[in-house]
């Protein structure tokens, strides 16, 4: 059943006197080069959106994220849902909204049913959709009131030949939605060097071009690797795309027990990364994202394949040449406690 109050709720998360503390407290930005912006980008009203989201068992919150999308101040979007076997109420949410939105508003597919990142992008390959821009949506999360219409803003500052990609820190918020604080705020500036190693952006704050949707279906919907998540934040910005990381979190991001992925932002959650970098998890990830790279190795920039190329070298060698080589390749994390991660990792060969 759906709940009577989920618009309300998302109503009250988007007010303007909320949005202007969030500014306050969030005003340093990550300075992004600005390209002209091309004619059939000049009305940022009237861009298309197709809003990718994926399902799995997601009754319980389901309602709350597609009313704060029916909010949403840019109203030119389409919702297309893939299913991965739910067998709770999931789908009579979904035809609840379709009978109310229609059929023109959301289509519903079924998953591959192999997890949620094959579930994403398969969704993000389908041929039959087509927009000007494209949003990974979770199920159980609530978007705030302008996150499509800023983060259009955003991209279309960028010229549309370029692939682009927008991203964000996310307001976490508890089962009952109540705040549990903000997501780790990133200063150091984007690029493939630091997606190798870490991604800055979850995917349920992603918007990005068609130019880069045209990237990622190029590389394809079957990657054996990284989340798609950070695969798409390794794959624009190794093809000499812009990364856009906006301070200002657009969701409210919900941690409860069956999330597969949280925030990341607790000490309980950095012990995890670190058991499972000790226990080699780190290195065989690394592995599967640089044979998924293989795909896309001619549309690197030459500097990024030099970087790739440097890096994958280095995780091979012995010590001394191993911490050369991660040196000279440039790779990076953003916070001096994740690159002292980063050479430990390395020096037990676990990089």
């Amino acid at each position: 059943m759906v709940p009577l109050r989920a618009l309300e709720i998302v109503k009250e998360f988007g007010s303007d006197s909320l949005r202007k503390k969030i500014d306050v407290c969030n005003s340093r930005s990550i300075s992004i080069p600005v390209l002209p912006v091309s004619a059939n980008e000049q009305d940022s009203g009237m861009a298309t959106v197709a809003i990718l989201l994926c399902t799995l068992h997601g009754e319980r919150f389901l309602s709350e994220q597609l009313a704060s999308i029916e909010a949403q101040t840019h109203k030119h979007w389409n919702v297309f849902v893939s299913d991965d076997g739910s067998n709770d109420g999931t789908l009579d949410v979904l035809d609840h909204y379709r009978s109310q939105w229609g059929d023109e508003r959301i289509s519903i597919f079924s998953g591959p049913e192999q997890g949620v990142t094959a579930n994403f992008l398969s969704l993000t390959c389908k041929a039959e959709i087509q927009a000007d821009y494209y949003a990974f949506a979770d199920q159980d999360d609530i978007w705030e009131a302008d996150k499509l219409a800023r983060s259009i803003d955003r991209l279309q500052e960028v010229s549309a030949g370029v692939p682009a990609l927008y991203c964000s820190r996310t307001r976490l918020v508890n089962e009952r939605g109540r705040e549990l604080g903000f997501s780790p705020l990133f200063t150091r500036r984007p690029s493939f060097a630091n997606a190798l190693v870490q991604n800055i952006g979850g995917g349920n704050t992603m918007v990005y071009n068609k130019a880069a949707r045209n990237l990622l279906c190029e590389a394809g919907g079957d990657v054996y690797g990284a989340t798609h998540d950070w695969w798409a934040y390794m794959v624009i910005s190794g093809c000499g795309g812009k990364i856009i990381y906006d301070p200002y979190p657009s969701i409210r991001y919900r941690q409860h027990a069956k999330n597969l992925v949280g925030a990341n932002a607790s000490w309980m959650s950095k012990l995890m990364r670190t058991g499972k970098l000790l226990r080699g998890s780190f290195r065989k990830m690394n592995d599967r994202n640089a044979r998924s790279l293989l795909r896309i190795a001619s549309r690197l920039t030459p500097e990024n394949r030099r970087i790739l190329n440097e890096y994958c070298a280095a995780r091979q060698s012995a010590l001394p040449h191993r911490l050369y080589g991660i040196k000279r390749s440039g790779i990076y994390r953003q916070t001096l406690l994740g690159n002292l991660g980063l050479i430990a990792a390395a020096i037990l060969n676990k990089l």
